[in-house]
């Protein structure tokens, strides 16, 4: 599909997983660490797209593929309205976010940013819907046991076993993993 080797600004093994589902093997992993505090009263869309755009913008890439790679980067957000809920690190952060979630629907917008060797910077913003069932005090308590919240936007990992509490998705479920593959392959495309 491309022919421009890709580096990938993040160390989620979920973003790597979803390029190896389209047959790209990032030639790097260059995780960034910049300041992820949302501004105030910044939206959810805003705050995700500034975020990969950022995460692009900082990944150093080594002598050997800076002036041939792409480097891909992207950020994920749950919201509900105009809230953004947190990458739960904490039991009680979880907790929270399970019981907002729990039987409505919430969205998860999905920021991406390609830099390509020539300091072009394309991004999308991609709007995935989840509606969650009713979640009871027992499986909210179940799903923490399993620890699959761990670091994750708004406290649930749908490729887990958070899978059997959702009702419905509308839009691209591998936005909701990581990133929308499709608009990744979509805007590889446009710097041919």
């Amino acid at each position: 599909m491309t022919i421009l080797p890709i580096a990938l600004a993040s160390a989620s093994s979920r973003r790597r997983d979803l390029l190896g589902q389209i047959g790209i093997e990032p030639v790097a992993i260059i995780p960034t660490n910049i300041d992820e505090t949302p501004h105030r009263q910044e939206l959810p869309t805003h705050y995700a797209l500034r975020m990969a755009h950022e995460k692009a913008l900082a990944a150093a890439l080594p002598d050997n593929i800076k002036h041939r790679a792409v480097v891909l980067a992207g950020d994920t957000v749950v919201a509900v309205g105009s809230r953004i809920l947190p990458k739960a690190e904490t039991e009680d952060q979880a907790r929270a976010c399970l019981t907002l979630l729990s039987g409505r629907r919430h969205r998860v917008h999905g920021g991406i940013a390609l830099r390509f060797p020539d300091g072009t910077l394309r991004s999308r913003m991609v709007t995935s819907s989840v509606i969650f069932k009713r979640l009871h005090r027992d499986e909210i308590d179940a799903y923490i046991g399993t620890g699959d919240w761990q670091g994750k936007a708004g406290g649930y990992a749908i490729q887990g076993s958070a899978a059997a509490y959702i009702r419905h998705i509308d839009g691209s479920y591998s936005n909701i993993v990581g990133f929308s593959l499709y608009d990744v392959s979509a805007l590889l495309a446009t710097h041919r």
